[in-house]
């Protein structure tokens, strides 16, 4: 049988070992892709961790996948040998319950996730059921569609259905992995770009990325000066901190919402007043479906939204891992197993 290399972890806590595998065989409604480029992301962590409840290892992590369809199993219409395709977060859902029976398959109770569900893309191929599936513009390199499967699509969904109009005064909180393409959205869905960071030295990085104005949450009152825009509409927290979304919300304007989607243990301070008065609101964002990862390529190829990407081989997988996780990376982690 032919093989492939794929890079695994075997036990919860152990490390990530290069191994090699049989190339897998689709089921039916199931493809096998050939991996052009996977983005490592700081979810990868669950995995590796054994922090998934039920994950069953041997696991090959890894969901952000650009790739190639290499095989088609049994069922399959829509999709053609040779095609370009990515796969996301969400990697297939039940289609039965409650959240599914009203189309909301994100909120799936059992929702699949590639490299914690099943194997993901951290390997030359693997195998994915057909409702995972994006399809990939044709201008748009596999190196930069890789972390917008995950990275991209949750900023910009969050974005798109903040109800933020053209014009409004949308902050990012956090300029990272997440938050460097959330203001690249915000700027080409035409809002007045807010960028937040800590420090002085990120402010031109901000305004490359499309920011109109900066705040440095280290010189400034964060929520006074987003008031003195006029209140923000939204904010978008990407940061993973609870002690800089509390001190930013004070800056919401009327109706405005605060959006979290980065991950903090700290809890948020909500000034309740304020929010009374001013309607304000508070949202956690998730990531999306294939239909939504679809959109979101579409709109960054056309925009010209682009992830700061590092590549490595899948040689150097574990190497790469670590980079990520280290907060070192700037911004994104891609392996490349051609490469």
């Amino acid at each position: 049988m032919p093989k492939m290399q794929a890079v695994q972890v075997a036990k919860a806590g152990g490390p990530l070992e290069r191994v090699e595998r049989d190339i897998p065989e689709p089921p039916e409604r199931h493809v096998l892709i050939k991996v052009q480029a996977c983005g490592i992301c700081h979810s990868d962590s669950l995995t590796k961790e054994g922090l998934w409840p039920g994950l069953q290892y041997p696991r090959v992590p890894g969901h952000e996948i650009a790739g190639v369809v290499e095989k088609l199993g049994a069922g399959i219409e829509d999709w053609q040998v040779g095609q370009r395709v990515g796969v996301g977060w969400h990697g297939g859902h039940c289609g039965h319950c409650e959240s599914c029976r009203r189309g909301d398959f994100v909120l799936c109770k059992s929702a699949l996730v590639p490299g914690i569900s099943y194997d993901g893309g951290y390997a030359q191929y693997m195998v994915a059921p057909q409702e995972a599936l994006a399809r990939m513009p044709d201008d748009l390199a596999d190196v930069d569609a890789a972390p917008l499967l995950c990275a991209g699509i949750t900023t910009f969904n969050a974005l798109r259905r903040s109800g933020a109009l053209a014009g409004d005064v949308v902050a990012i909180l956090g300029i990272g992995g997440l938050g460097h393409l959330g203001v690249q959205y915000a700027h080409k869905m035409g809002f007045v770009t807010v960028a937040i960071a800590r420090g002085n030295d990120k402010a031109p990085l901000a305004r490359q990325l499309g920011a109109h104005h900066y705040i440095d949450s280290e010189a400034q009152n964060v929520a006074e000066a987003l008031q003195a825009l006029g209140g923000a509409r939204v904010i978008l927290a990407t940061a993973t901190s609870g002690k800089a979304m509390s001190a930013a919300i004070g800056g919401l304007g009327v109706n405005g919402k605060l959006i979290m989607v980065g991950v903090s243990e700290e809890p948020v301070e909500v000034p309740i007043t304020q929010f009374i008065m001013g309607r304000n609101s508070v949202q956690g964002w998730p990531s999306g479906t294939a239909a939504d990862s679809q959109d979101t390529l579409a709109f960054s190829a056309l925009s010209g939204v682009k992830p700061m990407i590092e590549e490595y081989p899948l040689s150097r997988a574990a190497e790469a891992y670590e980079r990520m996780m280290s907060g070192k990376a700037r911004f994104r982690v891609v392996l490349v197993p051609g490469k």
